[in-house]
């Protein structure tokens, strides 16, 4: 968010012309004012620490001056000194009320403070003696970008557009409002027109992210590649591979996760783009290895652990490695019902692989503590069901089977087991209408391909919308 400072040509204005002639004589008005534009020389050339002290100095012998108190509270702004610049600010605003600018650097100073609503306020104020001022309208619509309230910033940074069209930052803040306010179209037209002036790498993102919104993958991964050609970002290249990724272009969703994560190896969620790119084309040992160094970058990170378990699932041989991660999360998170379910499953299939007569005792009690931590965990409910049923405890079994269904109806191997479960209590007909769902569901394809397709497109947004939450 960029919030503009207006700052007056001071060096143009006599300080001494605020003095009335009767309380100083003319050669006294000439002192100050050399000290003025001495001070003004200084902030100009960013020596904001002696400008002040300068300003300071003056106050005694000017203190109604709105020209000292407005140069003043912008040089305390120029030091990050938010709260000294205020009152200076408020000081000039008193000074002079019909000062565009003057209430466009107070609103700014409150911006700044955390005060949204007096700043709301002096920016219409501002607005009001110059309706036409493009910083005025782009500072506000800034200003409710900042809060929150979308729809009503894009009636000013429309504005500002209209009176500069060749701005740049309004207009990407104005496509960025168009994008979350649904307005494609416009954000389209918009984007496709500065392009016209700058040719930028975060443009063709934006509109790549345009482009995926509307359901046009094509140009979405066009975009997307342009930008990164661009500016081969970690930003720009995880778009990329994800678009692609997406949309189940794997080879070269690949390609590009491979180069970017050689680029950035520090990059958890790159790691993960190209973990979750090889368990999607069936290199299962790949995609274990790129997820074990995803879960190293960033152990408490928990959106790598579902991938890394079902990859697991299917290339259990490097298990030890795969297990002391679960375990690591699992401690670090003791309060995480996942974060023990995962360390259980692990622990089951690495250990079963080894040793046909493992103990169950340890996996039992973790799920019994997932299920306990997060009832809504339909998944533990499966898994402990599937454990009492490899113990013959099927009359145990079958409340945890009747839970998971109950929190995700769609899960079919839990209709599969619960007919097993059933068959083997001796409830044949109970047992033929969980096996006649079982085979609808899967007829139906609501199984893993689904689901799995679901939780890429979770994670691809949630590591987009993680790093543009930051500064």
């Amino acid at each position: 968010m960029i919030l503009r400072l207006w700052l007056v040509c001071l060096a143009l204005l006599p300080l001494g012309a605020c003095v009335h002639a009767q309380e100083a004589a003319s050669g006294s008005n000439e002192r100050l004012d050399r000290q003025f534009q001495a001070a003004v020389a200084q902030y100009e050339s960013g020596r904001f620490a002696e400008a002040a002290a300068a300003l300071e100095a003056l106050l005694s012998d000017v203190p109604e001056s709105f020209e000292l108190h407005e140069l003043l509270g912008l040089t305390y702004s120029a030091l990050s000194q938010d709260g000294k610049a205020a009152p200076h600010l408020e000081k000039a605003v008193r000074l002079k009320p019909d000062s565009a600018s003057a209430r466009m650097n107070l609103a700014i100073n409150l911006v700044q403070l955390g005060k949204l609503e007096p700043a709301e306020a002096e920016f219409k104020k501002a607005l009001e003696l110059e309706p036409q001022n493009y910083d005025a309208n782009h500072n506000l619509g800034e200003l409710y970008v900042r809060a929150g309230r979308v729809a009503a910033a894009t009636r000013y940074l429309e504005q500002a557009q209209r009176i500069k069209p060749a701005a740049y930052d309004n207009g990407y803040d104005l496509a960025l409002a168009y994008i979350v306010t649904a307005r494609l179209a416009d954000a389209r037209q918009l984007l496709q027109n500065l392009l016209k002036q700058k040719d930028s790498a975060e443009l063709h993102n934006l509109l790549g992210e345009v482009e995926e919104k509307d359901g046009k993958f094509i140009a979405a991964a066009n975009e997307y590649e342009l930008a990164a050609h661009l500016d081969p970002s970690e930003s720009n290249l995880f778009d990329w591979g994800s678009e692609l990724l997406l949309h189940r272009t794997l080879d070269p969703a690949i390609a590009i996760f491979q180069k970017a994560a050689e680029r950035y190896p520090n990059s958890s969620r790159l790691a993960i783009g190209l973990g979750i790119a090889y368990y999607s084309r069936g290199n299962y040992d790949d995609a274990v290895k790129s997820l074990l160094r995803a879960a190293d970058l960033s152990p408490a990170d928990p959106r790598v652990y579902p991938f890394l378990s079902r990859a697991y699932d299917s290339s259990p041989s490097q298990a030890e490695e795969v297990i002391a991660r679960f375990h690591r999360f699992a401690q670090q998170q003791p309060g995480n019902g996942r974060a023990q379910y995962y360390y259980a499953m692990s622990l089951w299939k690495g250990k079963r692989a080894q040793d046909p007569n493992l103990d169950l005792t340890q996996i039992g009690a973790l799920l019994k503590k997932s299920t306990a931590l997060d009832p809504s965990l339909a998944e533990a409910h499966l898994q402990l069901g599937n454990l009492y049923s490899e113990q013959s405890k099927y009359a145990d079994s079958i409340p945890e089977y009747q839970r998971a269904l109950e929190l995700n109806s769609d899960l079919a191997d839990a209709h599969y087991r619960l007919g097993q479960a059933y068959v083997r209590s001796g409830e044949k007909d109970r047992a033929q209408e969980q096996f006649q769902v079982y085979q609808k569901l899967r007829e139906q394809h609501l199984a893993d391909l689904d689901k799995q397709r679901a939780e890429v497109r979770q994670f691809v947004y949630a590591a987009k919308d993680a790093s543009a939450s930051k500064p």
